[in-house]
């Protein structure tokens, strides 16, 4: 569902969602809506609805941002290299539809995949189980 024509995307997301999701913004850390949030089901991709995290590999990891240890398949995201910013980053983008999501940090729970996918909020929807 590889849509270019981004005046589909301003029409289908919210102005904050198309900041983030089309143009590779950030929210604010602290600020999104699942930053706190622990119910069991699966986040999705705000624009296309790809599953991409289970609820059970969500962990807090202190940043201000969703963080999960691991992808629902990883086939549903692609990683990207992100020099933007002046830094050396993993960008994580839906596979589905291409649109960002966050970044890849090796700094997430050792006893798991020591990996954290730091993801925007305005960049998920949630499926309760």
């Amino acid at each position: 569902m590889r849509i270019e024509d981004e005046s589909y995307w301003r029409v289908k997301l919210t102005p904050e969602q198309y900041e983030v999701l089309r143009l590779k913004g950030t929210e604010a850390a602290f600020t999104g809506k699942f930053a706190d949030h622990n119910e069991d089901g699966m986040y999705t991709c705000a624009a296309c609805g790809n599953q991409l995290f289970d609820s059970k590999t969500k962990f807090d990891s202190g940043s201000g941002w969703p963080s999960f240890y691991d992808v629902v398949a990883k086939g549903n995201v692609e990683l990207h290299s992100d020099n933007s910013g002046g830094m050396n980053r993993v960008e994580v983008v839906c596979a589905n539809c291409g649109s960002h999501l966050g970044h890849l940090f090796n700094d997430g729970p050792a006893d798991k995949s020591g990996q954290r996918y730091c993801i925007n909020s305005r960049s998920l929807d949630f499926k309760p189980q």
